[in-house]
């Protein structure tokens, strides 16, 4: 009977969710009364049904547009102006500009000439593996970028396997060589145990012959002694490589402001509460966040490779010598895939050439050490933005034709392809979280949240904001990067007021933090559609996720607190931001 009710009550957990945390928060509205009480019910009834995901996140963020109005914090219309921001008009731009990209194969021309140029030495290999992905993540979706990487990866392991069991079972073990024949139609799972053979057999073949066996017998005992030996140490290559494309597609896109939609929502949450901060372009973040990408994704080859294949670095320092069957098999299959591209088509020459002069306009718009082309409209002071040139080139995709005249017209993408890589849950999500924000201003509770803040000002700024970090990192692993960033925000500027500290001080690094979601398949989609494959267990990725958890969160502050600094003035109150009469005067 107990199984029962409690087999009914999980079936029904949503419901159960729905109905009592509204009930659980109405003490908020009903007993103390004011505006802030009322829209803190608000932000946090969506923050538990974001976490929870009880109903889908982008109808969770349509809330405020029944409850503002409801409880009188913010009319209907004027609640309705906060679903559709600059930053919507980025996102499209940047989704024309991914949807050529992917019609056309550019993306896996570009990873596979990355990893062409790296070498086939598996951590070599695996390094290259990983540069593309963030590489392609920074300009699209990290989804998309892990997405289009993994089937090459899965291709190069799985002809790196198939040159060992030739080399070793020769014709003398036809049971094998079916399973690596196979290998296309066999689950992941059977193909990382069932087809793992040496890459080195040299002693055991001298061992066997000295006890003088028949030939076959020798080469088949000794190629089942090696592939027991061996097939733990492939499949530890398989879980390494894996991992390190989920985590390069993450680490890949905080480089840039549209590389990932927490850094777009803060870029525009800027403009919203801080309309006359200009502190932030794509220029400044890239030289804030690239050298942040690039010690990480090499401290975490290097711990993959330590967790998964073994501490023998030797590889770094050792020349170039002859390759191995594996080494061999690698190459074959990567220059196979590249020359299947066939010659560089018109239509990447085009949108590789849209792709750059995009990246020029965002870097020279304002770069903050020179006048960019912005200052040639100087009656119009900030009415241009990034939004604006990925638009414009975005546009473009809709009008040039793919073809020359000798063919019926056809325009580089249609609205079909585009509609389909457009993140539309993101766009209502995001919206939703402005309106928030707006809502927390209006209401009055971002100042209430400041002044109960103000205590932490006793702390170092330092330690507040790895706090900070570390609840964001914390959370981020069982809710979606875009919810968490909407939640946190509008506590996290209240509080760099209450302490009196640049806000960008807090709202960078927390920022950054949240897209370190590396723990759990569910963490974020890169990390699902790894999984998916195979190749890893749950534990494999917690393991591996704690220690890029710790190398994400110390390179953060690490850059925060070096280049950071002088980049963007962290060390000074800014005079875009609010002075409140109460506040503690430490000076980070």
């Amino acid at each position: 009977m107990l199984k029962r009710i409690s087999r009914g009550l999980w079936n029904y957990r949503r419901i159960i969710i729905l109905i009592l945390t509204p009930l659980l928060l109405l003490p908020l509205p009903l007993v103390v009364k004011t505006k802030e009480a009322e829209c803190a019910f608000v932000l946090l009834l969506m923050a538990v049904f974001w976490m929870t995901e009880v109903i889908p996140l982008s109808m969770t963020a349509m809330l405020p547009a029944i409850l503002f109005p409801a409880f009188g914090i913010m009319k209907s219309s004027h609640v309705a102006r906060e679903y559709f921001k600059d930053f919507h008009f980025l996102l499209v731009g940047v989704i024309c500009l991914a949807t050529s990209v992917e019609k056309c194969g550019l993306h896996r021309r570009m990873a596979l000439k990355l990893v062409s140029m790296v070498g086939v030495n598996p951590a070599w290999l695996m390094l290259g593996f990983m540069s593309g992905c963030a590489l392609i993540s920074m300009w699209i979706q990290n989804v998309s970028a892990a997405a289009m990487v993994m089937p090459i990866v899965e291709a190069v392991l799985q002809q790196i396997l198939k040159a060992e069991e030739l080399g070793c079972a020769g014709n003398v073990n036809p049971n094998l060589q079916m399973d690596e024949t196979e290998i296309g139609s066999q689950p992941v799972k059977e193909t990382v145990s069932d087809e793992k053979k040496p890459d080195g057999p040299t002693e055991d073949f001298t061992s066997v012959e000295m006890q003088q066996l028949p030939s076959d017998q020798a080469q088949v005992a000794v190629c089942v002694s090696a592939n027991v030996r061996k097939s733990e140490r492939d499949r530890m290559m398989y879980k390494a490589m894996s991992m390190g494309v989920a985590y390069a597609a993450n680490i890949g896109g905080i480089s840039t402001l549209p590389g990932t939609s927490p850094n777009l929502i803060f870029s525009e949450y800027l403009n919203q509460v801080y309309p006359e901060c200009n502190c932030i372009n794509f220029g400044n973040w890239l030289l804030m966040c690239f050298p942040i990408s690039v010690i990480m994704i090499f401290l975490t080859w290097i711990w993959l490779y330590w967790l998964f294949l073994g501490s023998d670095f030797s590889f770094l320092w050792q020349c170039k010598g002859g390759q191995s069957e594996r080494e061999k098999a690698a190459r074959g299959v990567i220059e196979e895939e590249y020359r299947s591209l066939g010659p560089v088509s018109p239509q990447e020459i085009f949108t590789g050439i849209i792709f750059v002069v995009m990246v020029l306009l965002w870097l020279t718009r304002s770069p903050g050490f020179m006048p960019g082309w912005a200052s040639l409209f100087p009656d119009h002071t900030g009415y241009i933005t990034e939004a604006t040139v990925a638009l414009v080139l975005g546009l473009l995709f809709f009008i040039v034709p793919t073809h020359g005249p000798d063919k019926k017209y056809e325009a580089m993408i249609t609205w079909e392809e585009f509609r389909s890589s457009m993140p539309w849950m993101v766009v209502l999500l995001v919206g939703g979280g402005f309106a928030l924000a707006e809502g927390t201003k209006v209401s009055g509770l971002s100042v209430w949240v400041a002044q109960l803040m103000t205590p932490l000002g006793d702390l170092p700024v330092l330690a507040t904001i790895t706090v900070a970090c570390i609840i964001v990192t914390t959370l981020t692993e069982v809710a979606s990067n875009a919810a968490t960033t909407t939640i946190f925000l509008p506590i996290l500027s209240p509080l760099a007021e209450a302490i009196h500290v640049n806000p960008l001080y807090v709202l960078i690094p927390t920022t950054l933090c949240i897209s370190f979601s590396f723990l759990l398949p569910v963490s974020n989609p890169p990390n699902a559609l790894v999984f998916s494959y195979g190749h890893i267990t749950i534990m494999d990725m917690v393991k591996a996720g704690i220690g890029v958890n710790v190398i994400g969160v110390l390179t953060v502050m690490m850059g925060i607190a070096t280049w950071g600094i002088p980049l963007f003035s962290l060390d000074t109150y800014p005079d875009w931001a609010p002075v409140h009469p109460a506040f503690n005067t430490t000076i980070p």
